[in-house]
């Protein structure tokens, strides 16, 4: 019996690999780490689900599309990039409507336009934003950079950025929406927002 991480000889019934320290049951596949890049490669479209997403390249024209029906396209490194031909959004026109977070840690951070929100969060290389907002949780349960929040015609909306504990919206008189990493979701003032132990309120 040979471990599949580094191939060293293992002895019958082995749990664990004594040179490597990977259980028996691990294969390369899972020893890979996940990419910590956002996966959303969509421009944003209200649906009733509260997911604000469609496709890149499917226009007005073609039809409104169920949530369920929508499914990501590969993610290029260039598909975050901005389009020079594109309109300015909001937040690059400075008519951005503006947010108040208050969380549970104590911090109360007023925004406008787009941000990252964690313990020590950072911007992926290309990557533009114009909020990084810090918090304090020294339980650790919300990672480094653990969502992404940006704006559209007025409304805010958040994506999980592969974070270790996950993100869950509760929208008021709704139950909670646990949000697929990458993946937009529309948060109404009132809605409270869950970062694994920590939570903050939109107002």
């Amino acid at each position: 019996m040979n471990c599949r991480i580094c191939d060293a000889t293992l002895p019958d019934g082995a749990m664990f690999c004594g040179e490597c320290g990977s259980s028996t049951s691990a294969t390369p596949e899972s020893r890979r780490p996940l990419d910590p890049r956002p996966g959303d490669t969509y421009v944003i479209r209200r649906s009733d689900s509260g997911v604000l997403s469609v496709p890149l390249g499917e226009t007005a024209d073609d039809g409104e599309r169920d949530a369920d029906d929508v499914h990501a396209p590969e993610v290029h490194a260039e598909s975050s990039a901005p389009d020079a031909s594109a309109p300015p959004t909001e937040s690059e026109t400075g008519s951005s409507a503006r947010f108040v977070l208050t969380f549970t840690t104590g911090e109360v951070v007023t925004i406008r336009g787009s941000g990252l929100v964690g313990r020590r969060p950072l911007a992926e290389p290309g990557e533009s934003f114009d909020h990084l907002v810090q918090i304090v949780d020294r339980g650790l349960s919300v990672s480094k950079t653990h969502l992404e929040f940006g704006e559209h015609e007025g409304d805010l909306w958040v994506a999980d950025r592969f974070s270790a504990n996950g993100t869950v919206v509760r929208r008021p008189g709704e139950g909670g929406v646990r949000c697929e990493p990458g993946r937009r979701v529309l948060v109404p003032r009132g809605s409270r927002v869950e970062i694994g132990e920590q939570a903050f309120v939109v107002a």
